[in-house]
């Protein structure tokens, strides 16, 4: 490509990060935390596009005129045929069209249940309300379930959202894609659900599931880690979230 068709690409990728960074869509890549760099990134990138744009114009039109239209016509007559781009290089900006177009879906149960919960041993708790329904979220639920031994949740009335996913034997979990970064290095931290559970249930449909704590653990048949229970006396569907995954690992 040219410096105006590289330009042109680089105006259209930065173009497409500010355009995730306005709306949910980068959520679906990246953690909430990191809006603000991709949106500066995205500006960075439209603005030294612009500058290589400009800098390529004034540059052709300076050549032009330099030493009079005589000079000008024999400079342009000294200097190499360019060769043309091919027209395949455009296909590169066809991902920029996709990102702004196609937003990915989530990581659901598939690679919920091939992979191996991620759950780990957390520094501290956050303090939680002495009175009403505790709404937690399932890595919370889960490190004080297990790590906890379910002191500071036993006897409360919990409430927490996710996705279904079912293992091989048909048992349902409650299952949330916790991420450090981005949706690439994204794990699951899974609950096992018992109680009372709707008797049809679907992978990748999302529950709010009000009960109690339970001490029952079972573990994780991939990497053996620790599953905790959840005793549920209601549960009802609801939308996708806009931001589907968990950044909670250490509460």
């Amino acid at each position: 490509m040219n410096r105006q068709a590289q330009a042109a690409v680089l105006f259209l990728t930065g173009a497409a990060l500010l355009h995730a960074g306005c709306t949910d869509l980068y959520l679906r890549y990246v953690k909430a935390g990191l809006r603000p760099m991709l949106l500066l990134s995205g500006a960075v990138l439209m603005a030294t596009a612009l500058a290589t744009a400009w800098y390529e114009y004034r540059a052709g039109k300076e050549a032009g005129t330099e030493g009079g239209e005589g000079a000008g016509k024999e400079a342009r007559s000294e200097r190499p045929t360019p060769h043309r781009e091919p027209r395949i290089s455009w296909l590169l900006t066809l991902p920029l069209f996709a990102l702004i177009l196609v937003a990915p879906p989530a990581l659901g149960s598939y690679s919920a249940m091939r992979t191996g919960t991620a759950l780990q041993q957390p520094y501290g708790y956050n303090s939680l309300p002495s009175k009403g329904t505790l709404d937690l979220s399932v890595v919370d639920y889960a490190t004080r379930a297990v790590y906890g031994r379910g002191r500071t949740i036993e006897g409360r009335r919990l409430r927490i959202e996710g996705f279904v996913a079912l293992d091989q034997a048909g048992r349902p979990y409650l299952v949330r894609m916790a991420l450090n970064c981005c949706a690439a290095d994204a794990q699951p931290v899974k609950i096992a659900l018992t109680g009372t559970i709707p008797p049809v249930l679907r992978p990748d449909k999302w529950l709010k599931v009000t009960g109690t704590y339970t001490p029952r653990t079972t573990k994780d048949p991939v990497n053996g880690g620790p599953i905790p229970y959840f005793e549920v006396t209601d549960a009802k569907p609801i939308p996708t979230p806009s931001d589907p995954y968990d950044e909670t690992w250490n509460t």
